[in-house]
């Protein structure tokens, strides 16, 4: 059992792992050996999860979830297998706690009184500033 977050866990049976070759340096070993670990979790069809944790993370996870609602990580940090398959799980453990959690709603709060004189008052100034800038248009100054 993998555990997410206390109380919620799911089970290695749920996990899907397939292994590639890895890229960028290492040498002979990258060319030969597959190290590389993607790991593949079907939240649609986990039995672990209620269908309101489900749908919390397919909300939260979309971009990472395909159509069918399969999450994908893939690891090829390290240089052997076992240690990309433990950063892959531990990926998905932090994405999956990091979509469970729930976010205090947003409290609406009014802009104290004081804030929104302060703001038109600015702004009255800024405007009479302005119109003192203006040129006046007297009696005589039509450039005859």
């Amino acid at each position: 059992m993998i555990e997410i977050t206390q109380g919620i866990s799911i089970s290695e049976d749920e996990l899907v792992f397939k292994t590639s070759r890895s890229g960028g340096p290492g040498g002979q070993n990258v060319n030969k050996v597959s190290t590389g670990v993607t790991v593949f979790f079907d939240v649609t069809h986990c039995q672990s999860l209620s269908e309101v944790q489900k749908q919390r993370i397919l909300t939260q996870l979309g971009g990472r979830a395909d159509k069918r609602g399969v999450i994908r990580v893939a690891w090829q940090m390290y240089r052997t297998q076992k240690a990309n398959r433990q950063g892959a799980v531990e990926r998905l453990k932090q994405l999956l706690a990091q979509a469970l959690i729930k976010r205090p709603a947003r409290k609406k709060t009014r802009i104290p009184y004081a804030v929104h004189q302060r703001r038109l008052d600015r702004k009255r100034g800024r405007s009479m500033l302005k119109q003192q800038r203006t040129r006046k248009n007297l009696a005589g100054d039509f450039g005859d």
